[in-house]
Parts: C-alpha cells; sequence; structure tokens
C-alpha cells in the first residue's frame, strides 16, 4: 500500500433542538471528555454521558509479509458477515438517493455540488426516532419505511454493512446525542438510539462554552480533525434541547494507482470559461457504460467499492443525468448492464477539489418534509414533550481526488428553535475535460457520496 491511503469522510448531522426550559432527568453518571470516554472527576466541559454505544467487532486483515491463514480467515468471515447485510439493505435506498440527487446537486452559475446521501439518510432515520406524528409519517415516507420498527432494521443494516476497520479499508461511523441539563426526556428514545444507530448520549448546560467545545471535540475526534474549521462553527444555543451528530470516516487507496509522472497540465472547458488543471492518465482494459445520454467508466477502490465517472455526451447538460433513471440503473447492474463493453479505455481524469455548501430545507419540503419545519405541526414528543420546530437545515461537502485515491468530507446541520419563535431561513477516449457527475460507493456498492465536477480548480 502506499505511503497516503485515499480518505474520505463525513460529517452528517449536527441536529439541534431549541424551547424554553423544562425540568432536569433525575437520571445520574459519570463526566465524560469531549471524544467520549468516561472519566471519573470533574471536567471543564462538565459534560455527563448518559449512554455509551457498543461498537461492533472488526477483523484485521493480515499483513502480506507475515501472512496468517488464521487471520485471514477470521477476517474473512467478519467480511462476509458485514456484506450479508446488503440483504437487509431498502430496496429504496437507491430511491432515496435519487430522489436526493435531483434535489441537493442541482448547481447554479457553473458550482460545483457535493453530497452524501448516506449520511443524511442515517442522519433523517435519527430524526425520526425523535419525532412522532405526521412529522415522523413524512419522514418514514420519504426514507421508504412503513413503520419505525421497519426503519431500524434498514437503518441499522445500512450502518453495519458500511462499518469496517480492517487495516486496508477505514469506514467508520459514529453517533451522539446532546441533551440539556433541563430537558426531561423519553429514555425508550434513548435505547433506541444507542442500539439501532450506536448512539452515545451525552447532557451539559446547552450555549456554554464547555459544552460548544465538548461537541466541537467530538466532532473533531470521530473524523480525525479533517473537518476542524468547518466543526469550530457548530454551536449550540443557550435555548438548544438538544442535538444530533453522526459522523462517516471512509479511508481506501485505488485498486490501481495514477502514476504522477503521467500527469499533464490540459484545458477543462468549466461553464464559465476554460481552466488549466492537472489530468491524470491512466489505460487499460476495462469495462466502458454507454447510456442514452452518457458514458461511464468505473475505478476500483482496494478492498471497497469504487468510483463512478459519468460524462455527459456533447450537447447534454450534467444536471440532466440527475434525473435520468439510467444513471442508477447501471449503477446497480454493473457489467451486465445491456451498454457495458470491454474494450481498452484511455481514462483522463482531473485532479479536483470540490466543495458545496446547501440548504436543505427547500429540498426536504420538497420531498414531503414538511411537519417539522412547521411550529403548529411539528411533533417531537418521543424525545420530549417540550415543542420544539426545526429552523435550520444546512449540508456542506468537499471531494478531493489525486493520484493516490479519494478524500472527501460533509456535514449536515438541523437546528431548531422552540416552536414559538419564527423560523429564518438559510441561505472511449474518456476525457473528463467537461462538467461531469461522480459516485462514491462503499463496499457492497452502498452510495456514500455522490456530486458534480464544474470546475476541478477553484
Amino acid at each position: 500500500m502506499k505511503k497516503l491511503l485515499a480518505l474520505s469522510l463525513a460529517l452528517t448531522m449536527a441536529l439541534t433542538l431549541a424551547a424554553c426550559d423544562v425540568p432536569a432527568s433525575d437520571s445520574d453518571s459519570s463526566v465524560v471528555d469531549p471524544s467520549g470516554s468516561a472519566s471519573g472527576g470533574e471536567s471543564t466541559g462538565s459534560v455527563s454521558a448518559l449512554a455509551a454505544a457498543q461498537y461492533p467487532e472488526t477483523a484485521s486483515y493480515p499483513d502480506e509479509e507475515n501472512w496468517d491463514e488464521d487471520a485471514y480467515d477470521a477476517w474473512w468471515a467478519v467480511t462476509q458477515e458485514r456484506r450479508a447485510q446488503v440483504e437487509n439493505y431498502p430496496e429504496n435506498y437507491n430511491d432515496f438517493v435519487s430522489a436526493t440527487m435531483a434535489q441537493f446537486l442541482v448547481s447554479e452559475n457553473g458550482e460545483n455540488a457535493a453530497y452524501s446521501p448516506l449520511n443524511i439518510y442515517l442522519a433523517l432515520a435519527m430524526l425520526a426516532e425523535t419525532t412522532g406524528g405526521n412529522s415522523q409519517a413524512q419522514i418514514l415516507t420519504l426514507l421508504g419505511a412503513d413503520s419505525v420498527e421497519a426503519l431500524r432494521t434498514q437503518a441499522n443494516a445500512l450502518w453495519r454493512g458500511n462499518y469496517c476497520d480492517d487495516g486496508t479499508v477505514t469506514s467508520l461511523l459514529a453517533s451522539s446525542l446532546w441533551l440539556s441539563d433541563s430537558l426531561t426526556y423519553q429514555q425508550d428514545t434513548l435505547d433506541a438510539l444507542a442500539e439501532y444507530y450506536y448512539a452515545s448520549t451525552y447532557r451539559g448546560q446547552m450555549g456554554s462554552d464547555e459544552v460548544n467545545q465538548a461537541l466541537q471535540n467530538w466532532l473533531n475526534e470521530q473524523t480525525g480533525g479533517l473537518l476542524e474549521e468547518q466543526a469550530s462553527g457548530v454551536e449550540l444555543s443557550e435555548y438548544t434541547i438538544m442535538a444530533l451528530a453522526t459522523t462517516i470516516y471512509y479511508k481506501a487507496a485505488w485498486a490501481d494507482e495514477f502514476w504522477e509522472d503521467n500527469n499533464t497540465e490540459e484545458t477543462f472547458h468549466a461553464p464559465n470559461g476554460d481552466i488549466t488543471c492537472t489530468f491524470m492518465h491512466q489505460s487499460g482494459e476495462t469495462n466502458y457504460y454507454r447510456g442514452d445520454q452518457f458514458g461511464a467508466v468505473y475505478r476500483s477502490l482496494m478492498n471497497s467499492g469504487g468510483m463512478w465517472l459519468i460524462l455527459p455526451d456533447e450537447g447534454v447538460e450534467v444536471g440532466d443525468l440527475l434525473t435520468d433513471s439510467q444513471v442508477l440503473e447501471m449503477m446497480e447492474s454493473g457489467w451486465e448492464w445491456e451498454g457495458c463493453d470491454y474494450c481498452q479505455v484511455n481514462l483522463s481524469l482531473p485532479k479536483f477539489d470540490v466543495s458545496a455548501d446547501l440548504n436543505l430545507q427547500d429540498g426536504l419540503e420538497a420531498l414531503g418534509v414538511t411537519d417539522v419545519f412547521d411550529a403548529d405541526v411539528a411533533d417531537f414528543s418521543p424525545l420530549s414533550d417540550v415543542a420544539a420546530v426545526l429552523s435550520t437545515a444546512t449540508h456542506a461537502a468537499r471531494v478531493i481526488v489525486d493520484e493516490e485515491g479519494v478524500e472527501a468530507a460533509a456535514y449536515t446541520v438541523f437546528a431548531a428553535d422552540g416552536a414559538v419563535l419564527e423560523a429564518p431561513l438559510d441561505i472511449v477516449d474518456f476525457v473528463l475535460d467537461r462538467p461531469f457527475l461522480f459516485v462514491i460507493t462503499g463496499d457492497s456498492d452502498t452510495i456514500l457520496f455522490a456530486g458534480v465536477v464544474n470546475q476541478p480548480v477553484e
């Protein structure tokens, strides 16, 4: 393995709810440090642990130079068990991907776009656990579940199927729930979040510097510090009653690395004018995929999934692919796709670093999730009897591609004020030398990230 593995990470959610004061719980626990490990004494963070997640066991891939057959057998057994989770994946997960791609990857003024559908799916699943009535029903419909029990099975399968730390692939997910020390909460909800989403629960004085720092430190700990700048802006107000945070950290290398010596400086035809950037080149026999209005190539990642590179035909806008059903059908079919040919492909791929900020509210409302944004009908009763309403729903993502692999980060923030307040609005020579779509998949081909590259160099 090369000196630097490809790294992809997503900070999925920090969901904050705010409302008036309510009585504190009588529940007791030890003080925890911001990374979530228990300590016995006072802490500057004054954050108490109510529940700690128990993560699935993993097995390490044996050292190639000192091969151990027993270690390999143990690794393979765990790998097979993890991959078997795909049988429990919701069949309509890709329906969710298709719907959200059409909402969240539409770029304006030639800007780049990127997001993580898996992270948003799991974040919304946790949100469903804390809501009730029609607020919950709308989320269940979007996620393709007919009950919260069915959703737990679906989300847990997605979670377990994408949790891996075997020495060659790192795909770590983490979740946490942060409660106000003035909140009366439902223990059943905390138990469900811990069991199905591996969520640890903490509480403290919301709005304090100590709690804000503890949350930021937790986010940095779970994401290797890659999103330190973004996480530093995640703050809870004195009116916050609850915050949900989930992360995914993904790390893998190209199965066949690009050679830097083959790089050239070429022209990329961006929507706002031509730009010069570094192109990586690789030639070989592989599958080339054709759709009615696009061509595509798949690049594998070591012991994991890979990246789809999807180029619209001349005269076709990249945005047209976001609603093209053939895109997901192709990815689901793989080499069985009718338009798949095995041939010599000369791939020219620009190194790129794209980032995007999204306001999710309009998209979620268009997808049928409306009640949580409406103070008159929002229902968060499964967590507490305090009235609350979502006021902010934002998502940010960044994806970097170079010779060695992929590095990506994303986070989603859902913030809510007390229901008495107004909700503020938030703002075959396969040459990828014009705007294109990319999709990153993990093990069992779960779609982790998707994006549009309009400008490789900003």
